[in-house]
Order: C-alpha cells, then sequence, then structure tokens
C-alpha cells in the first residue's frame, strides 16, 4: 500500500478505485476550460462556419481517440502517465518524458491563472499582479488535498459551467433565432485549417497526454475508455462551442467576457472561476505527480513548487499563448504515441509490474522515435500533432525492432525504495 493516494510507483489498488460518476465528474473537470472557450472564440472568427463545425469535430475526435487509447493502459496497469514512461523510455529514460510534460502542465496552470485574472482586471479595475498572485495561491491550496478535491471541485463546476454557458449561447442567439444570421461570416476564412486543427488539439494534447494520471483510478478499462472519450469529445467540443457561439459579435475574447458585458459579474466570475480553477487543479496534481517521481520529494511540495513557478511566469505565457500551442502540439504527442506503441508491442510485461521484469536503463529506440516525432512536426507539411504522433510511433516501432529491447531487464521495484516517498 502506499503512503498516499498518489501511487507513484504502482499501481492504484482495487480498494481506491472510483466509480462512472466520480470518474466522469473529474474528467470532465478537466475538459471543461477557458482555453478551449478562448480558442473557440477565436477561430469562429477567422473561418467559414462549415469549416469551424468540421474543425471543432475532427479535432476534438483526434484528442478523445488519443486520450482513450492513453486511458486504456492507464486504467489497464493503473499506473501514472510517469509509470508507463518508465517501460517506454527506461528506468532512467523516464526523466525526459516526465519532465517534459510536468514543465508543460505548469505552462498550463499559469496560463490558467492569467487567464482568470486578465478579464477580471479589466471588469473591476483590480491591480493585476494582486489577482495573478491570489488566484494562483488559491488554486495551490485546494490540489494540496488531492485527488478528492478535484472531484469535489469538479462535481461542482461541470454543471454550473454547462448551465451558465447555456445561458450566454441561448440569450446571444436571440433563444436561438440567431443562427440564421451567425454575424455574417458564412464566406470569410482568414486562417489556414490545418493551423486551425494544430490549434484545436494543441489547446488540449498535454491533458490528452496525461490522461493516464487519472483515468488510472476507473474500476475497468472498458467504461475508463467510454468516460475519457467523452470527455473529450463531448466535453471538450462544447467548450468550442460556448465560446463561438457565446459572442456573435466577435470582438470579446471568452464567454466570461460575454457575460459580464450582459451585466450580470457574479455568474461571469463564476464560469471564470470554475473553469481555470478545476483544469489548474488536474495540471497541478499531473505536474506534482510528474517531478515527484523523478525526484521523490512528496507530491504535494513538488504542486505548491510547481504552482507557484506557474503563477510567476503566468502573464508572459499568457502572452505568448498561441506559441506554446505550437510548441505543446509538436512534443506531447510523440510522447503519447511512444507509449502507446511501446504497450502494444510489449503489453504483457505490464502485467508483471511486482515481479523482476523491467526495462532497460534508458530505451534509445524511445529517445530516437521521440526526437524524429519532433522534427518531423516542424519540418513536414500537415497537421503538426498528426505528423508527430505518426512519425513517434512509426520511429518506435522500427528503432524497437533494432535495438531489440522488448526484453526487460531483471531489476524489482523493491530495490527502488529509495524514489519512495
Amino acid at each position: 500500500m502506499a503512503k498516499n493516494n498518489y501511487y507513484n510507483f504502482e499501481p492504484v489498488p482495487n480498494s481506491e478505485k472510483k466509480g462512472v460518476f466520480t470518474l466522469t465528474m473529474i474528467m470532465l473537470g478537466l475538459t471543461f476550460f477557458s482555453a478551449s472557450i478562448w480558442a473557440g472564440n477565436t477561430l469562429f472568427d477567422s473561418m467559414t462556419i462549415i469549416n469551424f463545425f468540421l474543425l471543432v469535430l475532427i479535432g476534438n475526435m483526434f484528442l478523445a481517440l488519443y486520450a482513450a487509447a492513453l486511458g486504456y493502459i492507464g486504467a489497464y496497469t493503473g499506473l501514472s502517465t510517469y509509470m508507463l514512461t518508465r517501460f517506454s523510455f527506461g528506468n532512467r529514460g523516464f526523466w525526459l518524458p516526465s519532465l517534459v510534460i510536468g514543465i508543460t502542465q505548469i505552462g498550463w496552470f499559469g496560463i490558467g491563472v492569467a487567464i482568470f485574472a486578465v478579464p477580471i482586471h479589466r471588469a473591476t479595475g483590480i491591480d493585476l499582479y494582486t489577482l495573478l498572485f491570489v488566484s494562483g495561491v488559491v488554486m495551490i491550496s485546494t490540489v494540496y488535498f488531492g485527488l478528492y478535491s478535484i472531484m469535489l471541485l469538479a462535481a461542482i463546476a461541470v454543471p454550473t459551467i454547462t448551465i451558465l454557458g447555456s445561458y450566454s449561447v441561448v440569450d446571444t442567439m436571440g433563444h436561438f433565432e440567431g443562427i440564421l444570421t451567425l454575424k455574417g461570416n458564412s464566406s470569410t476564412e482568414h486562417i489556414d485549417f490545418s493551423i486551425a486543427l494544430a490549434t484545436v488539439i494543441g489547446s488540449f494534447i498535454g491533458a490528452g497526454t496525461m490522461t493516464a494520471d487519472f483515468v488510472r483510478y476507473g474500476k475497468t478499462p472498458k467504461s475508463s475508455v467510454m468516460i475519457t472519450f467523452f470527455a473529450f469529445f463531448i466535453g471538450n467540443s462544447l467548450m468550442f462551442f460556448f465560446g463561438a457561439f457565446g459572442d456573435m459579435n466577435g470582438s470579446l475574447s471568452s464567454i466570461s467576457d460575454k457575460v459580464i458585458s450582459q451585466g450580470i459579474f457574479i455568474p461571469a466570475t463564476t464560469i471564470l472561476i470554475l473553469s481555470v480553477w478545476t483544469t489548474n487543479n488536474h495540471a497541478l496534481y499531473s505536474s506534482g505527480l510528474a517531478f515527484s517521481t523523478i525526484t521523490g520529494i512528496p507530491n504535494k511540495i513538488m504542486s505548491v513548487i510547481s504552482g507557484l513557478v506557474g503563477t510567476l511566469f503566468s502573464l508572459w505565457l499568457y502572452e505568448s499563448f498561441l506559441d506554446w500551442l505550437v510548441i505543446i502540439s509538436s512534443i506531447l504527442p510523440s510522447i503519447g504515441g511512444i507509449i502507446i506503441a511501446d504497450f502494444l508491442i510489449n503489453r504483457k510485461y505490464y502485467s508483471k509490474i511486482n515481479q523482476d521484469h523491467y526495462q532497460p536503463v534508458i530505451n534509445w529506440a524511445s529517445f530516437i522515435a521521440f526526437f524524429t516525432g519532433v522534427i518531423c512536426a516542424y519540418f513536414l507539411p500537415g497537421i503538426m500533432p498528426l505528423n508527430s504522433l505518426i512519425a513517434s510511433i512509426m520511429s518506435y516501432v522500427i528503432c524497437n525492432s533494432v535495438f531489440n529491447q522488448t526484453t526487460y531487464l531483471k531489476e524489482s521495484f523493491d530495490k527502488r525504495e529509495a524514489f519512495r516517498q
């Protein structure tokens, strides 16, 4: 039994598995995020209506399938993302993907803090840096209590955001009569479809990559896959549509600004707080888990440190939001692709977590595949996340056969007590 409920180095025991409702709230809390609302508003202003619908459906279908695949692996093994990378990248090689994912989640936390603070600053005139600091500290305080606080906050946030977001859409469209005009953008196109698709995928590919951190608590792989697919496809699509149709005049950057403009400050602030807070809790939980697995420092401490760093750089990250999406769209799919490929090739070893079978210290096949995926994402034409995912999977399959690293070395988990909390 683990010394806390994070289970850094072992599978989640059956006694700690969560039911369908709890896991659904946790995953919807992850996908109900203001960044997707903002992206939906921005992209809707730059595309034809038909292309926008195709964009959201294709992008979120990709995200849902990607996250569901990783969710299945997490539920099947009961392991976190970072323990899964020990299998695919090696007993020391896992530091690279864990560090990358941990840093990206710190970045998402910082962006989330700014997404909350900036609109509130504009609406009230409260000092921006005070808002950044206070909101960062408050969000850090809840993740300190672990998965229970994440679930509890999500159970409040999900229905609240759905109700208030739907209200704003209905009000804006004149109780749906406005759908006939749709702000006159039906023939306007200002952004390349592949770039827009990379934005949709990039807006949540980080959350998809860390899916196993939460879905490992699912009781069965089948139910976990269904919940994950629903959360990413339906939940994230809903946020994009809220962003697009919550403001048909195109001048507001988020649904919270729209509700503020309608003169309802408290509901607007509620949407903003809850949509940011829930996803930021997930981001800090995952980043704390990543750095704790690397260093052996308790998760709670690493989550607090991660949150403080994210808060410190929040405004800079917010101003570089689109550049941030491009970076994670090229890097994170490579990691997820390698985890999926290794599981498919070496699945039998994943059931021997407590035996003397384990990966080499460094699996060079994974490193080659990772950098191949990133390079292909940047330099090949097409859609960056898709290029990264396909290239990393193909490279891993080839390199794994060349290096012949399918036989796991005998190194028991019991020999790594120094890394345990």
